[in-house]
Parts: structure tokens; C-alpha cells; sequence
């Protein structure tokens, strides 16, 4: 099943049937059910027959958004390069292999941009990536019950001067973006499911890469226990898992670029940059 936000509610879409669902549902009720899945499978008896929203919003409202991070081997890779004139390239190796992965806290519904919607890029920042990554949707009990396509901008010239200025490489105005919908699904997407990252200028794709969720460290459920671990989050909670695909360090994102993430069980999330 996939769960669609827009501005008149919610819509479900399953086997290619979609159904708009009470016009009183919310996205924090759907992730305050003990078993979300059945829990829309019962409201969608009280639906009607719908479109699927042709301008969906990102899938979030009352949820914190969180994130992983050197959770691939290209991602440590990176941020040990990035970090090395700073004097921290060597903590980024030791949490690749430790326990206890690297969490940090990443944005609220305000800070989010729907797909469609502009990303934005740090005035005070020359190095900026998109970093396309697989985001797990967590109910209030800490279980994982859909996935979505996430974004997390990033400023890696301010992550690189030094690690203690990661909230503002990665905590601003729209340095997020979430969509095109939940996919309701209790099993994770197979390892072999490629995450495909394409970037615009002009109309021509100036970056393209891709990597698969088989190549994320760390199993999914364990980093959403450790998010779960000693916090709340009475509404639920969204998780990006980290990335595996960082741009050459002489590329950097300009205004007017577009970024598309494409992740197939899910879709396709498309944000110009601002």
C-alpha cells in the first residue's frame, strides 16, 4: 500500500486502486496505531474512491525527522576526507565499525519540503550535496511500518571545518525533503532495491549514481531501536538510514539545479534547489 498526504487528506492507493480516506485521518494517527497497516486498511472501508494526488505533501506532520549517518562505506569514506584538515577524520571510522551508530536529529514538519518544492542550500555554505537515502517511517512503539524517499541537504564544507557544527551543516530552512508517499510495507525493501540519485542543471544531468539498500551497514530495525532508545516520540518518528552516494568533491550545488531521488518500491522525489 501507499499513503499519500495532500491538501484535502489522505489517500491510499492499493493494487492500483486508490481510496480517499475520512477527511478527519491524520498522518499522527496513522503513526500512533499499534499496527498502522490495519488500521488503514479498516479506514479505507470508510473512504471513497479517489485520484492519487497529483501534488502529494511530504509524509509528516507531527514526527520528528532523524538521521543516520556512516551507515555506508562511501559515506565514512567521505566524511573522514571532508574532516581530515579538522581533526576528526578518525571518530568517522571508529562509529563505522562501533555498536552504537551516529544519530542526529534533523528537522520538523516546518523545516520539510514537499516534493516539488524547493530544497535549499546554506548562504553561508560553498559545498552543498544532496544526499538520497532510504527513510523509515516508525510508529510511537518504535516499530517500523513504511518506508519513504528522504533527502538530507548538506553543507559539508561547515561539517568539515569542524564535527561540533553538524546541527548547522544539517539543521536549516528546508534542508529536507520527504515523499512522494509511505509505502506500507512490514518487510524491508529487498537488499538488491537501488537507490538512484540524478542531479539537473539546465535540463541535462550533470551527476548521476546509484547504490542499493543491501549496502547499508547496519540492520534497519536495530537503528530504529537505538533512535527508540531512552526518547519518546508520541507521534512517531521518520529516519533517513544514510547514504551512499556523495558527489566528486569538486562538484557543489547551485540554485536552480534539480535533484531526483528514485527509490523503485517507493517513487520518485524531485525538488528544484533554492
Amino acid at each position: 500500500m501507499k499513503l499519500y498526504a495532500a491538501d484535502s487528506g489522505l489517500v491510499l492507493e492499493d493494487g492500483g486502486a486508490a481510496t480517499r480516506l475520512p477527511p478527519d485521518l491524520t498522518l499522527d494517527q496513522v503513526f500512533a496505531a499499534d499496527d498502522p497497516a490495519s488500521f488503514l486498511a479498516a479506514q479505507r472501508a470508510a473512504g471513497r474512491p479517489a485520484a492519487v494526488p497529483a501534488a502529494p505533501l511530504a509524509p509528516v506532520l507531527s514526527q520528528e525527522v532523524w538521521a543516520a549517518g556512516v551507515t555506508y562505506l562511501r559515506s565514512r569514506t567521505a566524511r573522514m576526507a571532508e574532516s581530515k584538515d579538522a581533526g576528526g577524520g578518525s571518530f568517522y571510522d571508529r562509529v563505522y565499525d562501533a555498536d552504537r551508530p551516529e544519530l542526529f536529529f534533523k528537522a520538523t514538519r516546518a523545516r520539510v519540503a514537499d516534493p516539488g518544492t524547493p530544497v535549499r542550500i546554506r548562504a553561508d555554505s560553498r559545498w552543498n550535496v544532496p544526499e538520497p537515502e532510504l527513510t523509515l517511517a516508525i510508529n510511537a512503539r518504535g516499530r517500523i511500518f513504511g518506508y519513504t524517499v528522504g533527502n538530507d541537504m548538506s553543507s559539508r564544507d561547515i561539517e568539515g571545518e569542524n564535527p561540533l557544527y553538524l546541527p548547522q551543516a544539517k539543521v536549516y530552512h528546508r534542508s529536507a525533503a520527504l515523499g512522494p508517499c509511505l509505502w506500507i510495507e512490514d518487510r524491508p525493501p529487498a537488499p538488491d532495491t537501488v537507490i538512484a540519485l540524478e542531479i539537473r542543471r539546465q535540463g541535462a544531468a550533470v551527476f548521476a549514481d546509484q547504490t542499493t539498500v543491501g549496502r547499508i551497514k547496519r540492520p534497519l530495525a536495530s537503528l530504529a531501536e537505538w533512535l527508540f532508545r531512552e526518547n519518546v516520540f508520541p507521534a512517531g518518528a521518520l529516519l533517513m538510514t544514510g547514504t551512499g552516494i556523495v558527489p566528486p568533491d569538486a562538484f557543489t550545488l547551485q540554485s536552480g539545479d534539480e535533484v531526483v531521488i528514485t527509490i523503485p518500491p517507493i517513487g520518485r522525489l524531485l525538488n528544484p534547489v533554492a
